[in-house]
């Protein structure tokens, strides 16, 4: 089985007047954006608060700079789930460099998947009828007898006693 080629992302990185509202959204409020992103995608909404947490525990225990691990590892996900060009080092460099960015790109690339229309291809199959042809019988013919006349109580209804 052939792979699908790889594509690239709906929007560049760097897109912001392509979705201008979204861009104003991630500038106002990044977490919520970012928690917008996860739930979308399916994780938690909550997932993004682990990377603040993780800027707070390295700059207050003087830990070296490392790529906020939701962003990564959604960015990762979604390129993977879509089969969207890149690798895992662009991955990184953006999510050190341009987080912000990062999760407007997602969060345009999910809101351009979600417009997508949905094809959906009907084929017809040929329905075999596997009961038996219906056979004509000849009607039986059953010897009438005449009824006597004085059982008829009403026109077309038999009385019979015994």
């Amino acid at each position: 089985m052939a792979e699908k080629p790889l594509i690239d992302w709906d929007s560049g990185l760097l897109d912001c007047f392509e979705d201008a509202s979204t861009c104003c959204y991630g500038f106002w409020c990044g977490p919520c954006l970012a928690c917008t992103v996860a739930g979308r995608f399916g994780e938690n909404n909550c997932l993004p608060l682990c990377d603040m947490c993780c800027c707070v525990v390295s700059t207050v225990f003087g830990l070296p700079i490392f790529p906020p691990p939701a962003v990564l590892s959604l960015r990762a996900a979604m390129r993977n789930r879509y089969g969207i060009k890149g690798s895992l080092c662009k991955d990184i460099a953006i999510s050190c460099c341009c987080c912000t960015c990062s999760w407007c790109q997602m969060h345009r690339e999910l809101k351009h998947r979600k417009q997508a229309p949905t094809v959906v291809n009907i084929q017809n199959n040929n329905i075999v009828n596997m009961q038996p042809v219906p056979v004509m019988q000849a009607p039986m013919m059953m010897p009438v007898q005449p009824v006597p006349a004085a059982y008829m109580a009403q026109p077309a209804v038999t009385v019979i006693t015994q």
